[in-house]
């Protein structure tokens, strides 16, 4: 049996400041194990309105624009998308998270890694544990000086980390606070360079490609919150009831307006 459930979400600009949220610090532990009957979440997220145009950037006006400009216009320019969707609509880079699962399948989860590569923080979404290290790799021959920022539960951003990334081959750690939800990264040499991260704590996540869909599967029958997240386009909440073996079908859509 398949139930198909269609939520939307409206969002304006000045809601940029509600990303971030806390976990509880005696927060209960995920628990792996044997999974019964489980459901299996799947659908799509999509994005109508006006989205932000990408954002353009001088290269002459930074370091190392000679090599940066590999990937420039023919007008000297770096353009930064922080909005990826098809021409249906289809969004890209959606966290889909089910919080709240206390024991499932198991979560065999490692550190996550972000590569610079032709200027470029990849992927421009990081799912991370909210008990890992972040690892940067640099695949550049130039150097990258990375600010790391978190929202704190007063709503300030706060500097977090900030190494300088030199030549080729050169990795460094990123810890994230514990609790923290949400993370930025950018190279304060190379503004167009951007990155952010998502800490999960269970298995049950997935983030949208490239056509706007996701799926989860081996899920527990049970009542759960699920979250939908996008690092521009804010964040929406609903209750998800899954019965046993039942497969949902879940249209997602974000409305922005820029």
């Amino acid at each position: 049996m398949t139930r198909r459930i269609r939520t939307g979400f409206w969002l304006t600009a000045g809601a940029l400041t509600a990303l971030a949220t806390w976990l509880s610090t005696d927060a209960w532990s995920y628990q792996s194990g044997a999974v019964n009957k489980g459901a299996t979440v799947h659908g799509s997220v999509t994005v109508t309105g006006t989205v932000p145009a990408p954002k353009e950037f001088e290269l002459q006006r930074y370091p190392d624009h000679e090599f940066c400009s590999e990937l420039s216009d023919d007008r000297g320019y770096r353009r930064l998308r922080e909005v990826t969707f098809r021409p249906d609509g289809g969004l890209k880079d959606v966290v889909v998270a089910i919080e709240g699962v206390e024991h499932g399948k198991p979560f065999p989860f490692t550190d996550a890694k972000v590569e610079a590569d032709l200027c470029r923080f990849l992927p421009f979404v990081t799912v991370i544990n909210d008990t890992r290290q972040v690892t940067v790799v640099n695949r550049d021959p130039v150097p990258h000086d990375i600010q790391g920022l978190a929202t704190d539960q007063t709503g300030s951003d706060m500097v977090f980390y900030r190494p300088s990334i030199e030549a080729n081959g050169t990795t460094d750690l990123v810890q994230l606070a514990k609790g923290q939800h949400v993370f930025t990264m950018h190279c304060s040499l190379h503004p167009y360079m951007q990155n952010w991260g998502y800490a999960v704590d269970n298995p049950y996540y997935a983030v949208t490609d490239a056509t706007g869909a996701f799926s989860i599967e081996e899920l527990p029958p049970g009542t759960y919150r699920l979250k939908a997240w996008h690092p521009i386009l804010g964040t929406q909440e609903r209750e998800l009831t899954v019965a046993p073996n039942e497969s949902v079908a879940l249209d997602l859509s974000f409305q922005a307006n820029f």
